[in-house]
């Protein structure tokens, strides 16, 4: 490594902790204990979802309409969460219930706090919570992202001034990631596969990650393929993801029941079965160790399945 080099990478270095030391310590929603919200009764009318959730068309509710539900012949029914400009931090699922039924007045706690304030509240409380995926929560915390661009500028500025340093755009570009990932509770290297994925994903890759049967690591896979090809290849992903449940299913209940059909009975009814209707017999390779044929409702229930393989 060169004296220049040498420089450089200590530069790099000094100034991401210059970052680090500066930057105010973010809101820790755990911190915050009830006494602190103020007491209100609002119309559901009033609250609204906060502005990152409408951006990602996502409300989050699916815990919180179970809780709804357990919580509606209870004495003591919890206080939706919400901001002094009317943002929901927590109850989604109840706010909705109560828009559905007609409700004209939610007891609240109000807490006074800014956008991006209330967005890592949200995002931390509801981190455990079934449905906020990692994709989710860095799509929620990638909004904040401007706001984490311009502090880090602000703090690399402060420390060059006193130290003679240039801006680095790479150290700032590494610690917003890292604070995002911080906020959103995951690696560093997802923000950046999300990132990426939300440049290039089909939509329906997209839909498929919010609600949790896309993973990231497999979304990165299929964006390397144009958008007609990820479509196709996550189509077939899923068929084969379904023919697995049903093989795992269908095996471990063969177990049980100890059932072993007519495995000849079988195979000369599927080759009728393709020599009346070629192409009807579909063979795939899967990854399991032991060979497993699967019925369609269209031999099983025909009259190949009655006189031929005595399946029914």
């Amino acid at each position: 490594m060169t004296a220049g080099q040498d420089f450089t990478s200590n530069r790099s270095s000094s100034a991401v902790e210059v970052i680090s030391a500066v930057q105010p310590q973010p809101l820790n929603p755990t911190a915050r204990s009830r006494l602190e919200g103020r007491p209100v009764v609002c119309s559901p009318k009033q609250l609204r979802l906060h502005r990152a959730q409408e951006e990602l068309g996502w409300t989050g509710v699916v815990d919180d309409l179970n809780e709804a539900v357990r919580l509606t012949n209870s004495p003591l029914t919890e206080p939706i969460l919400i901001t002094t400009n009317g943002t929901i931090l927590a109850g989604f699922g109840r706010w909705r219930s109560a828009v559905f039924n007609g409700t004209r007045a939610l007891n609240c706690l109000e807490y006074s706090l800014s956008e991006d304030e209330a967005l890592r509240f949200i995002i931390s409380r509801h981190q455990p919570r079934f449905g906020w995926n990692k994709f989710v929560r860095i799509c929620l915390a990638l909004t904040l992202k401007p706001g984490l661009q311009q502090r880090a500028r602000d703090n690399m500025r402060a420390g060059a001034k006193h130290k003679g340093w240039v801006i680095l755009p790479e150290a700032e570009h590494i610690e917003v990631r890292q604070e995002i990932a911080r906020i959103a509770a995951v690696c560093p290297r997802y923000v950046s596969n999300v990132e990426t994925i939300i440049k290039l994903a089909h939509p329906r890759l997209l839909e498929a990650l919010r609600d949790g049967t896309l993973t990231i690591n497999r979304a990165i896979q299929f964006c390397k393929l144009p958008r007609a090809e990820q479509l196709e290849q996550f189509i077939h992903y899923s068929e084969e993801r379904a023919t697995n449940k049903v093989i795992r299913e269908s095996i471990a209940r063969s177990k049980e029941e100890k059932f072993s059909p007519d495995v000849f009975s079988i195979l000369d009814a599927l080759q009728h079965q393709e020599a009346r209707q070629p192409g009807s017999v579909a063979v795939r390779k899967g990854r399991h160790k032991r060979t497993v044929i699967l019925i369609g409702q269209d031999l099983s229930a025909g009259p190949c399945s009655q006189k031929e393989s005595k399946l029914t």
